[in-house]
């Protein structure tokens, strides 16, 4: 068997370590407890420990990058992410952190649903989702017909779900969300993109990003899993 196939598990140096700077902005003020899944090396949740001061939680499946990040952070659970919920108090975290993880669960809308109540009243969700109907990639499986898996980005050889920017929001709303922001990321800088959306009258506006920022909070009465 390919060993790229076999593998599937195997990430490239670096994989774990991000910081992901570009995500501190959709953290709402006042925030103050943190629960990030899938924290990797706890890159992150130790920004938003020195920028913003929260207590960070995570939740961390690989055991080199949950030891890593349990030097850093206040608590890391080493565990599946629904078998962790047992370990995770109810009504704690002011904010719930999905960067660029739900897109390797096999069930991600049990997950989002289980969450809800290890929320405070105003908590809220914050995620970051690839997109699989950006540009670069469309054009070579719309165009080329070429679906190629690779080690890391939108088609991540570990992904199990991929999604637009619509499914983004049918799956928050129907999962009892309600969505605060969403925002494109990571814009292509094509000039034939821009071309083809123009003369399209706009119709391929979410093409344009690599992954969406989502910030939701449960709706009044919704209930968890």
């Amino acid at each position: 068997m390919d060993g790229d196939i076999a593998d599937l598990h195997s990430k490239p140096q670096g994989y774990y370590e991000g910081e992901r700077t570009d995500m501190l902005k959709y953290i709402p003020q006042g925030t103050r407890t943190t629960l990030e899944f899938g924290c990797g090396c706890g890159g992150f949740s130790h920004l938003m420990k020195k920028k913003l001061g929260t207590e960070a939680w995570a939740v961390e499946i690989d055991p080199a990058a949950a030891q890593e990040a349990s030097r850093k952070l206040d608590k890391v659970i080493h565990a599946d992410a629904l078998a962790s919920m047992a370990d995770i108090p109810d009504d704690y975290f002011d904010c719930v952190i999905f960067c660029d993880i739900l897109e390797h669960l096999t069930d991600p809308y049990s997950l989002l649903l289980a969450v809800k109540p290890k929320l405070t009243r105003n908590g809220v969700v914050v995620a970051s989702i690839p997109n699989i109907r950006y540009y670069r990639k469309f054009v070579k499986f719309v165009v080329h017909g070429d679906w190629q898996y690779e080690d890391q980005g939108i088609l991540d050889k570990t992904h199990l779900r991929f999604f637009t920017r619509r499914s983004i929001v049918a799956t928050f709303e129907r999962l009892g969300y309600g969505i605060l922001v969403i925002e494109g990321m990571h814009p292509t800088s094509s000039r034939t993109y821009r071309w083809l959306n123009a003369i399209l009258f706009n119709a391929l506006a979410d093409v344009r990003y690599l992954q969406f920022a989502v910030v939701a909070k449960p709706r009044a009465g919704s209930s968890g899993a």
